[in-house]
């Protein structure tokens, strides 16, 4: 065998591997250079937490999670802790000694408020990606990055909320322009939550001669100013711009975005932008992201959409957007997220959004959408849908349409006009887990529960027309923790028992159904019961609280009002809430007391407390000591309220312990509450005099102050401060003297001022004319005298009292002609208000919709009325018992939107102004008891609303119109004015007539043969039905009974006694009454209200009733 082919020496081989292996071993040690490895430990001794188990001294450092080296210098050149949760402290210095890194990552740790270090960074010139994001660092941004001009990745952005001050980064010195202007191969810039405070021409300049190149660029919520500049074209190679949370108040050029062929992301909300938007952006071919959202001056409408477009994300909520959704719109096939919300968008939602098969999120409520609501079934890939508060209509889309959303977790239609039953299925949606259809018209019967997904947490069904029995698999919903079916037509009886199995629940609202809610049984354990944090059981039929009630310790919002729950508030009900308890209602039920002393809850953390219109009695209770609602009215607490009971208001904003029997002194220390803004006496024997501080601006935020209905006397305040924020003042049926105070013109919010039924002697406060937002003015039954207006009212005033729609300034010794033009400038009597259900008061606590509505007292038909609600539809105008002379100024023609006129008991003279015709919604009205001459205007008959006319006892003449409403007046309504003839009346008029006059006539004619034909099929009618009921025993008792029920209403109106100062002759008192007797039933549609009797009047409260449509 020749040398070239023999065997290599073993040995040789051997020699070979372990110098191989010697000399890779040295080769990896090296790569662990000592003074990086001490770095990295000096770093990490600062730290505290964090998951860095493999940082260990005397291993191979290069192989540290999140650290990398390079090969051949061993070298560390890229430092990855992001996310790792890192406390502590920071070491810069060793930081500063990894000169070879090019890529540094922080981002995400808890280094909580440590500042930057000025120098340092400069040290890293290597650097090509820094990120140093929402890792707790703040103060001014180091001036040694803008040296670091290798940088391509450059993000400090933070998003913590700003607390405490200083608590993120700022652009101070060095200004943005000098951070980035060394930076130019900058490609993505993140300074999101870096305050910069640049105009827009500053840091669009800055960004565009410094970083042309860029690619990303976030700039949110960074202070920055407009208008956008157009030095920002330069960056044509832009594919994300995110500027939101800013505040650039600019419009968004036309021209702008669409020269950026790459702009794939846009993110803009909530940056003040406005005018209309180019819809030309949304046909950018690469664009994927749009979201406008959150600014409300932006206008615009959506185009057409091209078939090839990319986009996955149309965000334009809480803008103006508005018109109709293209049928384009199903172009986008990729579309993943479409959130239109709080727009005013309208018509129907198109079929074509059947074609988008990617999307997950599908937000268009509070828009204008009409129409049926589109099928679920096409959306494999939706997660949620909300079409809530728009003006949908027809039924749920059918079952078969649920089959395939398995990932469908909410359902939002709330507030829509939806109706037809609920289909079952959608309980059985797999993942479902919330069902919103409250605010509708849904009907029919629950279906059973017992294939619900095991995922629903939240099911609202209320405020709907459902009816039947509440299923008792209802208990089967283990996993549900809301439950509302409050406001529907639910009936039966439901035993609270069925909540044990129900495990989760913790919030229950059953109110306002016709069911019958009983208790459990009290001998059973009360540990299965879950625990309930929210339970409303109003207009229940309950007769006892809950025995359950007493075992729960988590409950913040309990309401049990409007039950028959009698007898004593148990004592261990204001310890069930522990530290949670919020809100509890028991107002409107039978309670007679409290177990044990109701004297102190100053222990009980309640916010909301209302007993109101229960029977307690004793002394009033100390509030809580948080207490920011309370609510005693309507009960029969007596005694006096202690001067110290106000220092427990200290948070408190809404106080009212009105219609009571209380006595003594107000407090003064009322005007110490600085935060109650609505503070109710009323109706009381509260006697002395009132407090001054509480009209002399020295009471806080005080805004609501009723002292009406006691016995206070004394004089008022003249000393009003120009700080006065009151908007109601209501001093009404007491005892007070003196002349009204003319600083109470200082009050420039003031909205009501009722100081009617006092003992003011005073001439007219014309004063008051400078009060703008006055709508109701009542000065009756006082002493106030001469003209009923200044001498100067006439000359450079512009509209004195435009907002006025209650005004009576009746029973007092005014006088003297009344001006021609003296109704002009009361505008909102002439054209009303646009809400037509809206009432006069206060919201004094916005989240939870508490409103405060003021009442006022008017004359109708010699009755005193209280209206316990003013809709701001309602208008009146009372000048009756004065002593008015002259004609009835015929401007008062030109108050088209009055409903309420009495100028009677005065001595006004004349014709009847025919403009009063022209008063369309005018509903009472009492001209009687003046010296009127004439005869009535044919304008008047043309008053179809008009319900209640008395023009009796002047010097009338002439025919009675026989047309329209008028035929249907009595002669009470006539009666003391001799020269009148003509039905109703039995003087018949002579044949002398004129031919207008014969031809009104013969239509009358016409009408009366109606009404003569109409009362014959009535009563044959009614003798049809009633006749065998008289015959047949049983129909005869059904009969009688609800005869008898009929009679017990409208015979108490014969108890009631007119309500005049005197002025009233006997006669004339007896006339009014039958009056009115006579007109009792005529509806005075403009209340929608029924009446509660009392003895000296009548008292009106809101109820639904069919009236015209106005």
């Amino acid at each position: 065998m020749s040398s070239r082919h023999r065997p290599p020496n073993p040995l040789f081989l051997i020699l070979t591997l372990l110098l191989f292996a010697f000399s890779s071993a040295g080769a990896v040690t090296a790569l662990c250079l000592r003074d990086q490895l001490a770095s990295l430990l000096q770093l990490k001794r600062r730290f505290s937490g964090g998951s860095l188990t493999s940082w260990v001294a005397g291993t191979d450092c290069c192989a540290w999670g999140g650290v990398e080296c390079d090969p051949v210098s061993g070298r560390v050149t890229a430092l990855d802790l992001s996310g790792r949760s890192i406390a502590g402290e920071l070491y810069f210095p060793a930081l500063f000694n990894l000169t070879s890194l090019r890529s540094l990552n922080l981002a995400y740790n808890l280094f909580d408020q440590i500042p930057l270090p000025q120098l340092g960074f400069e040290a890293l010139a290597n650097l090509t990606r820094l990120n140093l994001s929402n890792s707790g660092f703040v103060g001014q941004v180091p001036a040694s990055i803008s040296r670091l001009s290798n940088l391509v990745s450059l993000d400090l952005s933070t998003f913590y909320l700003n607390e405490r001050p200083n608590s993120s980064l700022y652009l101070r010195d060095p200004t943005f322009w000098t951070l980035i202007a060394n930076l130019g191969r900058l490609q993505f810039l993140y300074l999101d939550g870096v305050e910069i405070a640049a105009d827009g021409p500053g840091w669009c300049g800055a960004v565009a001669a410094s970083a042309p190149g860029l690619r990303e660029l976030s700039l949110s919520g960074c202070s920055l100013a407009g208008p956008l500049d157009p030095s920002l074209l330069r960056l044509r190679w832009l594919s994300k711009l995110r500027l939101d949370q800013n505040n650039l108040s600019s419009p968004l050029p036309e021209f702008f975005f669409t020269n950026f062929s790459s702009l794939g992301v846009l993110r803009l909300s909530s940056c003040g932008l406005k005018g209309v938007f180019p819809d030309r952006i949304l046909q950018l071919r690469n664009l994927t992201v749009l979201d406008v959202s959150a600014n409300p001056l932006l206008s615009g409408w959506l185009p057409d959409f091209p078939k090839d477009s990319v986009l996955e994300s149309l965000v334009l909520s809480s803008t103006n957007f508005s018109g109709n959704l293209p049928d384009s719109i199903g172009n986008l096939k990729s579309l993943t997220r479409l959130e239109l919300s709080e727009c005013g968008f309208s018509g129907s939602i198109p079929a074509s959004v059947a074609n988008l098969t990617q999307l997950v999120h599908l937000d268009l409520s509070l828009n204008n959408f009409s129409g049926r609501i589109p099928s679920f079934g096409q959306w494999p890939m939706i997660s949620e849908i909300n079409l809530a508060h728009n003006s949908l209509s027809g039924s749920i889309p059918p079952s078969d349409d649920y089959a395939g959303l398995r990932k469908l977790t909410k359902i939002d239609l709330r507030n829509n006009s939806l109706t037809g039953p609920i289909p079952g299925s959608l309980f059985a949606i797999p993942s479902l887990q919330l069902l919103q259809l409250s605010q509708n018209q849904l009907s029919g019967i629950l279906v059973d529960f017992s294939n619900a997904s095991s995922s629903l947490a939240t099911i609202d069904l209320s405020h709907n027309n459902l009816r039947g029995i509440i299923p008792q698999s209802v208990s089967q919903l283990s996993g549900l923790s809301v439950l509302s079916l409050a406001s529907n037509n639910f009936s039966g009886t439901l035993a609270l028992d069925i909540l044990r199995s129900m495990r989760n629940l913790s919030n229950l609202d059953l109110s306002n159904n016709m069911i019958i809610v009983v208790d459990g049984d009290d001998n059973s354990s009360f540990d299965s019961f879950p625990k309930i944090s929210t339970l409303k059981l109003a207009s229940c039929n309950l007769l006892k609280i809950p025995t359950f009630l007493r075992y729960q310790d988590v409950i913040s919002d309990l309401d049990l009002s409007n039950n028959k729950i009698s007898g004593a508030i148990p004592s261990w009900i204001w310890s069930i809430g522990m530290e949670s308890w919020a809100y509890l209602n028991l107002s409107h039920n039978m309670f007679t007391s409290v177990e044990g002393p109701l004297t102190d809850l100053s222990s009980i953390p309640l916010m909301i407390l209302d007993i109101h219109s229960n029977m307690l009695q004793g002394s009033v209770p100390f509030p809580p000591p948080n207490i920011i609602i309370l609510d005693y009215s309507n009960n029969s607490f007596s005694s006096s309220i202690p001067f110290s009971f106000p220092s427990y208001l200290n948070f408190t904003i809404f106080f009212s312990v009105s219609h009571n029997r209380l006595t003594g002194e107000i407090p003064a220390s009322f005007c110490n509450a600085t935060y109650l803004q609505v503070l109710d006496l009323s109706y009381n024997g509260f006697n002395g005099s009132m407090p001054s501080c509480l009209l002399k601006g020295n009471s806080g935020d005080l805004r609501i102050l009723n002292l009406g209905a006691n016995q206070l006397t004394g004089t008022l305040p003249q000393d009003v401060s120009g700080g006065c924020e009151l908007r109601t003042i209501n001093l009404s049926s007491n005892m007070l003297e003196g002349k009204l105070p003319q600083s109470l013109a200082n009050c420039r919010m003031l909205e009501v001022l009722d100081i009617g039924n006092n003992q003011i002697v005073d001439s007219f406060p014309y004063w008051l004319r400078e009060l703008s937002a006055l709508q109701v003015l009542v000065l009756r039954s006082n002493g106030f005298y001469g003209p009923a207006s200044h001498p100067t009212s006439t000359t450079g005033r512009n509209s004195p009292f435009p907002m006025l729609q209650i005004f009576d300034i009746s029973s007092n010794s005014f006088n003297g002609m009344l001006p021609s033009d003296c109704f002009s400038d009361l505008t909102a009597m002439k054209v009303g208000s646009e809400d037509k259900q809206f009432t006069v008061g206060f919201s004094y606590l916005n989240y939870t919709k508490s409103y405060y509505e003021d009442s006022v007292t008017v004359t109708f038909k010699g009755l005193d009325i209280t209206l316990v609600k003013i809709l701001t539809v309602f208008t009146s105008l009372d000048l009756s018992n004065n002593g008015f002379e002259g004609g009835i100024p015929e401007s008062v023609g030109e108050l088209k939107m009055l409903y309420l006129l009495n100028i009677s008991h005065n001595s006004f003279s004349g014709e009847i102004p025919s403009q009063i015709g022209n008063l369309s919604q005018l509903e009472s009205l009492d001209l009687s008891s003046n010296n009127l001459s004439g005869e009535i205007p044919q304008t008047l008959a043309l008053l179809t609303f008009l319900s209640s006319l008395n023009l009796s006892y002047n010097n009338l003449v002439g025919g009675i119109p026989q047309y329209h409403q008028f035929p249907t007046f009595s002669n009470l309504s006539f009666l003391g004015n001799p020269g009148l003839c003509g039905q109703p009346l039995t003087r018949q008029c002579n044949s002398s007539r004129t031919g207008r006059d014969q031809a009104l006539n013969s239509k009358s004619i016409e009408l009366n043969w109606q009404f003569i034909s109409a009362g014959i099929g009535y009563g044959g009618g009614l003798a049809i039905v009633v006749g065998p009921l008289m015959v047949w025993s049983k129909g005869k008792r059904w009969f009688n009974k609800y005869v008898d029920r009929m009679l017990l209403a409208i015979l108490p109106l014969w108890l009631c006694e007119t309500c005049g100062n005197g002025r009233v002759g006997t006669e004339e008192g007896d006339d009014d009454a039958d009056l009115m007797e006579e007109e009792e039933n005529r509806k005075f549609c403009v209340f929608c209200t029924g009446l509660e009797i009392h003895e000296d009047k009548v008292v009106i409260h809101h109820v639904e009733c069919s009236c015209p449509k106005f």
